[in-house]
Order: structure tokens, then C-alpha cells, then sequence
């Protein structure tokens, strides 16, 4: 996804450098650090604290696939996703297994019936497992996964949902969030999600579990060669035990706000492909992603502590 245009790449860095007012560390601070020295120097900048439980939704469930591409071929914006897996004390939790899920460019889950904007003929995508997949933490608490960029159905903003277990009893149920000026970007000039009908009607000022999870389950997005650069730390208690909790109701008598009446500033980006080669299923023998260290010069952590 190589782009020529010098305003689209400022758009994109202005956006991630302002997620909850951090700031993007050079990359000359980490140029000859070893991945453990890189992990210590990401998670020792006053950002590492637990992160919200939210509501898991309607839509979850394990498909058994261990894989790092999990596009099984639809079309839309490459991400490349990296998550650190962290616990109170700011150690990676290696090993820590990572289950993440989200819906396609036309805003459908995999494996559930009765979806779609068309109410009256609604969709089923029953026996399939799209955009799913599981990954085990490597020794620097970091997960990756080759994916596109989510779309959007009506009552939720733009998210990826994801699921962290570090033992029997200790899971973690959270959901990642982007900037709303690139999601309207892609969604009103890129296929295939510009050929939808409608607009969606919920943007991150307005999605209470957004609102729930607040701002450190925002990610970092900055562009690369070929994707999206999507990074975000989670922080883990690994002795507690998994409490889900429902998002809160809107306020009685309150309508949900919908986006602003004149849309979101900012350049299109571009590039926007289906992967190429995706595979159906796990790779032989399972296998985890290639374990390299997230970077402070790729991640804005979600807000100041």
C-alpha cells in the first residue's frame, strides 16, 4: 500500500499522535535495542495499566483455528494488527493466548444468521469462519495478526473484538477502537465498503462501549508498505477472575447522537485490496505470527495515566 501523497501521511500521523494525547517515541530510541530491552522501554513510559473489560456481544465464538492471517480471502483495507500482552506489574505474559473477531467490509460476522442492513432479507453466513483466529503471546507478551479493516453495522462504532486467556480462569474480554476521520474516509471512498447503502448511525462519541472501555482501547494506526499499522497494549491481571460486564444503557429519554451533519475531514487513503493468498484454516502444526517486538516509534498507547 506504497501512497505518494505527502498530506495523506501527515493526516495519518496527526491522527494517531493524537489518541489521548501521547506522544510517538523516535525510533532512534529503540533502533539498537533487543526485543526484551524494546518491550521494558515501551511499557516503562507510564502507560501500562489494566485494561476495561467490556461486553464480549452477540458474535463470539472459538473456531479452533490458530492462524495469523485470518482474511480467508475477503476484500478490504490490509491491517497488519500487533497487541502486547501485559500483566499490573508491566511484564510481557508470554504465552498468553489472544482469540480476536470482527466483521467484514459489509459489516457481517462469520457463523451467525439474521444480519445485513437489509432488515427484511437478511443475511447468513452460517459454517463460516472469517475473519477469526487465535494466537499465543511470544516472549515479548506480542501477538500479530494479517487482517482488513473492519466495517460497520448500525448501533455500534468501528471495532475488532478480542478475547485474551492466560490461564483456566483469568480471560480478558476487550475491544479495539480506531479513529472515526479514517473510518468515514474508508467507509464513503473505498470499495468495498463505499458500496453500501445507508451510513451508519454510531461513532465513537456515541457508542457506550466505547465510552466503557475509554481511551486506552484506542489503538495506534500509522500506514506501512503494505498495511495499516494497527498496535495496542493490554494490560492483564493474571490472578483475577473473568468478570464480563454489559456496557451501560443509554439514559432514559436520550436518542443516540448520530455524526456530524458535514462528516469527517482528511485525504482518502488508498491502496485499499483484498490480501492476497489468504488461507481457509491454520497453518500446519498451528503457529503464531513472527514475533517481533512492537516498537514505541509504531504505538500510541491510548491515554496518559
Amino acid at each position: 500500500m506504497t501512497v505518494h501523497n505527502p498530506g495523506r501521511r501527515r493526516f495519518l500521523a496527526l491522527t494517531g499522535a493524537t489518541i489521548g494525547g501521547a506522544a510517538i517515541l523516535p525510533r532512534s530510541a529503540v533502533a539498537a535495542q533487543t526485543p526484551a530491552a524494546t518491550s521494558r522501554l515501551l511499557i516503562g513510559q507510564n502507560i501500562c495499566r489494566l485494561t476495561p473489560e467490556v461486553t464480549e456481544g452477540p458474535y463470539y465464538f472459538d473456531p479452533k483455528l490458530v492462524r495469523r492471517d485470518i482474511t480467508e480471502g475477503h476484500a478490504g483495507i490490509p491491517l497488519k494488527l500487533r497487541m502486547q500482552v501485559v500483566d499490573a506489574d508491566c511484564l510481557p505474559i508470554e504465552g498468553a493466548r489472544v482469540d480476536l473477531w470482527h466483521c467484514n467490509a459489509s459489516g457481517l460476522y462469520s457463523n451467525y444468521a439474521g444480519q445485513g442492513d437489509d432488515r427484511e432479507h437478511p443475511v447468513s453466513t452460517k459454517g463460516e469462519t472469517f475473519l477469526r483466529g487465535t494466537q499465543m503471546a511470544d516472549e515479548g507478551g506480542v501477538v500479530e495478526f494479517l487482517t482488513i479493516y473492519p466495517g460497520w453495522y448500525r448501533g455500534r462504532t468501528t471495532h475488532i473484538h478480542f478475547k485474551v486467556f492466560t490461564n483456566e480462569t483469568t480471560r480478558l474480554t476487550g475491544q479495539i477502537f480506531f479513529p472515526d476521520a479514517l473510518s468515514a474516509y474508508i467507509y464513503q471512498n473505498i470499495a468495498p465498503y463505499s458500496d453500501r447503502q445507508g451510513e451508519r448511525d454510531t461513532i465513537n462519541a456515541n457508542d457506550w462501549i466505547a465510552k466503557q472501555a475509554g481511551d486506552a482501547s484506542f489503538a495506534y494506526v500509522k500506514e506501512g508498505e503494505t498495511a495499516y499499522e494497527v498496535a495496542l497494549i493490554v494490560g492483564v491481571d493474571p490472578s483475577a477472575k473473568s468478570v464480563q460486564s454489559a456496557p451501560p444503557p443509554p439514559p432514559d429519554g436520550v436518542p443516540p447522537e448520530g455524526p456530524p451533519p458535514q462528516g469527517f475531514g482528511g485525504p482518502p487513503p488508498g491502496g485499499a485490496r483484498g490480501p492476497d493468498g489468504a488461507p481457509s484454516g491454520p497453518p500446519l502444526g498451528g503457529g503464531s505470527g513472527e514475533g517481533q517486538p512492537i516498537t514505541p516509534a509504531m504505538l500510541v498507547p491510548g491515554a496518559n495515566s
